[in-house]
């Protein structure tokens, strides 16, 4: 009760002042991985590794990948794998690019890399989802 009640400026004899002092009360430190996902998304045609993404956010790779997974629900490598999937979409529904083109602008690489990932990802060829949907476009 004398700590609450008393407080003087100092005390004497050399003892030192016990004041009880509230902890600031902060909201934690929210870091984000928006500016490396959105930075993906404008190189999505370059070979892009982990360490690229981390470093766009000044982290460490493991660091990186864990607030990434919680912000997103994936890991960073299977929601590039996504968006590339997605522009390789966007790409053979609005032009008449070739899959081997279209596997170089989406940074897969290669037609065969481009076939397996978008096979995994859509459930079909390239050339049938072009097909589909390129098709019924008048």
């Amino acid at each position: 009760m004398a700590r609450r009640t008393v407080v003087p400026p100092h005390r004497e004899g050399g003892q030192a002042q016990y004041i009880r002092r509230p902890l600031a009360e902060t909201e934690p430190r929210v870091s984000s991985t928006a500016a490396a996902r959105a930075w993906a998304l404008t190189h999505l045609a370059e070979p892009l590794t982990l360490a690229d993404l981390a470093g766009v956010e000044s982290m460490s790779v493991r660091t990186f990948s864990r607030r990434f997974r919680e912000e997103t629900g994936l890991t960073p490598m299977r929601w590039l794998t996504q968006r590339r999937v997605d522009r390789a979409r966007e790409l053979l529904e609005t032009t008449d690019h070739t899959v081997d083109r279209v596997a170089a602008e989406t940074g897969f690489g290669t037609a065969a890399s481009l076939r397996q990932h978008f096979g995994a990802g859509v459930g079909v060829s390239p050339g049938v989802y072009r097909a589909t949907f390129r098709g019924s476009r008048t």
